[in-house]
């Protein structure tokens, strides 16, 4: 079974391509074992080699010099996605609306009290540890609560899944 599962930022829209078939070779190449992907949203299951924060950064480094873009690549043990997901705070009406956004690190209690106390039209939020949990009214494509707002405030950047996807990332690491 994979140790980690990595949800790297932002790939494959607009002009950040990055073939499924192509993450698995680099993690392979980085040493990574057990290693598959899921949809291509870069969703990569593995066992690193050594210090999963090490081969993070290392994979981050080989997209960027294969591909030419950087990304992020946050990773999870499959205990603490399930924590995650547990721990959705919201009443869940359509699970491909409600999402867990892990974040690169635990914003301050300040970014996150000024988060939080905003008001947003269609978006309810709420950050527990390193996860910024969301229910989209009318889904994340039509909202205005983006990657860069999400960012500027929180003060650290971060990918997010829906709820049905991080249930099958957490059964394909089982």
């Amino acid at each position: 079974m994979p140790d980690r599962i990595a949800l790297i930022r932002a790939v494959n829209v607009g002009g950040a391509k990055l073939p499924m078939a192509q993450l698995r070779e680099i993690a392979s190449e980085l040493g990574a074992t057990e290693v598959s992907t899921y949809i291509a949203s870069g969703n990569l299951l593995y066992t690193p080699p050594g210090v999963s924060e090490d081969f993070d950064r290392a994979l981050e480094k080989a997209i960027e010099t294969r591909f030419g873009y950087y990304r992020e690549v946050i990773s999870r043990t499959p205990a603490q996605l399930r924590e995650a997901l547990a721990a959705h705070p919201f009443e869940v009406a359509n699970p491909k609306f409600s999402y867990v956004y892990a974040l690169t690190g635990t914003p301050t209690v300040k970014a996150v009290n000024e988060f939080e106390s905003r008001e947003f039209p269609t978006e309810v939020v709420r950050v527990i540890g390193d996860d910024l949990h969301i229910r989209y009214n009318a889904g994340a494509g039509q909202s205005k609560l983006t990657a860069t707002v999400i960012a500027r405030i929180l003060g650290v950047q971060g990918t997010g899944r829906n709820l049905n996807t991080v249930a099958k990332l957490i059964d394909l690491a089982s």
